[in-house]
């Protein structure tokens, strides 16, 4: 059985920190880190999905977490299919003539500025990389990421030019349609990298199945995205808004438990960004599997009593 991390897909979300969950004395960026990481053993850094990281920043998280804490750090906006405003390129990088605030795609880059954005990426992460401290680096493909050859051949790119495992999730709902789903979990295999399961509410045009599939011997991860009608519109404060029952929670544990037969270590990250609901759902989750453990060792001290008895039932008298 692999180990089973929960945690959040951020630990400075707005809503988090305004709404109280950490403490006076831990709202600095110091403490908010400590405060988090005293309390779940992994977190997401989101911020990388809109600016570039920086080796300074990566090697405080690093110092300020401690042995065994692991960050799951999201790709670059631009190495996925989505969109980045220009002035979230470094200025040696940004269009000419293109106003900050405008949206600038990977296509619009020439091939040296694209290298550039790997080699910077990479180095960002390195610190957290050589502290031991980096879980997987995540590529949420944009869900205008179509499943096809071209895609697949970018995937592998993406795998190597990450100099680091990778996790991949998917948007474009088509990946994992019944029809595709071998296809697509027959590549990742190959490739050996993990693809991550998502919770979101079905039935709308952009839900993603929840396909909980283990690709990788090493890694599996599972991102709760909440079950608010309306993912995939709106802001995303309301496509994220949503807080997790404990039953709706109840019904992915023996997903995520047969995940962990599968792989060493399953990912469990809740993305649910309203005020606590995230750091809520991840305690609850937590509980709920160690209640699933708890009764499973108690089924199997039952099962040992009862092979004892029947062992002593057919000893002869003495």
């Amino acid at each position: 059985m692999g180990d089973i991390l929960v945690g959040t897909c951020s630990w400075t979300d707005p809503a988090l920190v305004s709404s109280g969950w950490y403490p006076t004395g831990a709202r600095g960026a110091e403490g908010r880190l400590r405060h988090y990481a005293a309390r779940f053993p992994v977190v997401e850094a989101d911020s990388t999905f809109y600016a570039l990281p920086a080796e300074r920043v990566s090697a405080l998280w690093a110092e300020r977490t401690p042995e065994g804490f692991l960050f799951d750090v999201k790709a670059f906006a631009l190495l996925t299919g989505h969109g980045a405003r220009v002035g979230a390129l470094p200025a040696s990088l940004r269009p000419p003539g293109l106003d900050p605030a405008a949206w600038v795609r990977k296509s619009q880059l020439p091939e040296d500025a694209v290298t550039q954005l790997w080699q910077r990426f990479t180095a960002g992460v390195a610190p957290l990389r050589d502290a031991g401290r980096l879980g997987t680096v995540l590529f949420q493909f944009s869900p205008w990421f179509r499943p096809g050859a071209r895609s697949r051949a970018y995937i592998e790119e993406c795998r190597e030019r990450a100099g680091t495992p990778i996790a991949v999730e998917f948007r474009h709902p088509g990946w994992l349609t019944p029809d595709r789903i071998d296809e697509t979990a027959g590549f990742l295999r190959d490739q050996g990298i993990p693809l991550v399961a998502v919770d979101t509410l079905q039935g709308l045009p952009d839900s993603v199945p929840p396909v909980a599939e283990a690709t990788a011997p090493g890694l599996s991860v599972v991102r709760f995205h909440g079950r608010s009608p309306q993912w995939g519109t709106g802001s995303k404060e309301n496509r994220y808004r949503h807080h997790y029952t404990r039953d709706e929670l109840r019904d992915w544990v023996p997903r995520v438990r047969a995940l962990a037969e599968r792989t060493d270590q399953v990912h469990v990250l809740f993305n649910n960004c309203c005020a606590q609901a995230s750091v809520e759902a991840a305690a609850t989750m937590s509980e709920l599997l160690t209640d699933q453990r708890d009764e499973g060792d108690l089924r199997d001290d039952s099962d040992r009593r009862d092979d004892g008895d029947r062992v002593r039932e057919a000893l002869p008298d003495s």
